[in-house]
């Protein structure tokens, strides 16, 4: 299975390259699919209640930190352009937007990063506890409760902001069939080393070929991407 985590998928149930987005295959949501669904409910409940006490820990860690809030919640695009709040646990000083701002105008070099990744390396804003969590990919275990509500799945494309969605250009079709997930390609094919534009690419990918045995793969996939820290920060 390692042709996930090098970004070619022909092991992995034969990916290829998306249909057209008015195709009856793209038509057809993946986010209806009932065995699906049932395994992200399942899945999520499990979860949040094995991790529990890890989550208060993490809560508790950021109250300490600076006080704020513990959780980050921001405006992201769902399944059928429905708009939902994405949580995070907070990883960020409270006036991070001024801090990228101004960093971006004062760093070009940061500011071409940031066009090309949408994220940058050395962030300004990463507290030391959210620097942890981001490293660790522990700032996401938030999103479960998104997983239980609907919101989200635990496999799928990355959860985009309104901003985002004219970068994606005729893709952005193909991002609406799904519910967007915990994980997914991105996450195991080097995460924020991928370019914006083959980001878009993966998610076409795994929407226009989706199965419930790739979403097992993929989870799979996944602890070995979050225990080796390939690609975050």
């Amino acid at each position: 299975m390692s042709d996930i985590s090098h970004g070619s998928f022909a092991n992995v149930g034969s990916y290829e390259a998306a249909a057209s987005p008015w195709s009856a295959a793209v038509i057809r949501p993946v986010h209806a699919n009932v065995a699906k669904r049932s395994l992200d409910i399942a899945a999520s409940l499990l979860l949040i209640v094995f991790l529990l006490p890890l989550l208060s820990c993490i809560a508790l860690l950021l109250r300490l930190e600076g006080g704020g809030t513990v959780l980050f919640r921001q405006r992201r695009i769902g399944a059928g352009n429905r708009e939902f709040s994405c949580l995070k646990f907070r990883t960020m000083t409270v006036d991070g937007d001024q801090l990228l701002r101004d960093h971006l105008a004062t760093n070009p070099s940061a500011a071409a990063e940031w066009r090309q990744f949408h994220k940058l390396r050395n962030d300004p804003r990463i507290t030391k506890v959210g620097g942890f969590l981001r490293r660790t990919s522990l700032d996401e275990l938030p999103q479960l409760f998104n997983v239980l509500r609907g919101d989200m799945s635990l496999v799928g494309p990355r959860p985009i902001t309104a901003a985002e969605v004219q970068r994606y250009g005729e893709r952005f079709h193909d991002y609406l069939r799904c519910r967007p997930g915990l994980t997914g390609l991105w996450q195991v094919t080097r995460r924020g080393l991928v370019p914006y534009a083959r980001r878009t690419e993966l998610d076409s990918l795994y929407v226009g070929n989706w199965s419930l045995r790739r979403d097992l793969l993929i989870l799979v996939k996944t602890i070995g991407a979050v225990v080796r820290g390939s690609g975050a920060y």
